[in-house]
């Protein structure tokens, strides 16, 4: 895969909603469970190796072909224990279904169906992209942590330069996380992230959709 796609990829204009999603950032900030940079890194290094790995090895098995498209959205479900947090990754994995239709006209994504989850999409644009399961993997882990930096920057009025420091300090993190992803699908869920998804559906004004 040629490193401009695999950096398209994980740029986080591309536009497939992840800058109206704050992956529980919101309302972690709400809660007082994130409110600087120094709990910034904490939240995003958790997010790093619990979701990120998650949707990562889902991807990286897509991506690689060991597992359809059909089965991935079953565990994908399997491992989103709160609702909310299946209806995030859904409206973003159609986000990314809308551009790859158009990027690649010619592919048949019938086999995702309408809204599936971003790992799903993930893995199947990989595939097509010409991606290894690992470089894929890198892609949903870095996306999935920085989503949420950027989220904490604006809602917490932070020194970008300090954001972006400590997202270049988790690049390790990233990296073995998705070297791990790749080994086989995680089983595991994060009970802090799904409380905050659910919580976040019963704020009356926020202003992320997750």
């Amino acid at each position: 895969m040629s490193l401009a796609m695999l950096l398209s990829l994980g740029d986080s204009r591309l536009p497939i909603g992840g800058h109206v999603h704050s992956g529980g950032v919101e309302e972690a900030v709400a809660s007082g469970v994130v409110r600087d940079v120094a709990s910034v890194e904490l939240y995003l290094r958790r997010r790093i190796r619990t979701s990120g790995l998650v949707a990562a090895s889902l991807a990286a098995a897509v991506c690689g072909g060991g597992l359809a498209a059909g089965r991935a959205e079953a565990e994908a479900d399997a491992r989103m224990p709160a609702p909310a947090a299946r209806a995030a990754s859904r409206a973003q994995g159609r986000g990314l279904l809308r551009l790859a239709k158009q990027v690649w006209p010619g592919q048949d994504w019938s086999g995702l169906g309408a809204r599936p989850h971003l790992s799903t999409a993930f893995g199947v644009v990989g595939s097509v992209a010409g991606a290894t399961p690992e470089e894929i993997a890198g892609v949903v882990v870095y996306t999935t942590m920085t989503g949420s930096a950027t989220a904490a920057q604006r809602l917490l009025a932070l020194d970008p330069a300090a954001v972006a420091a400590c997202t270049v300090r988790l690049a390790a993190d990233c990296d073995r996380t998705a070297a791990e992803a790749v080994k086989g699908l995680a089983a595991l869920s994060d009970p802090l992230q799904d409380v905050l998804a659910e919580r976040h559906v019963e704020r009356a004004m926020p202003l992320f959709a997750s």
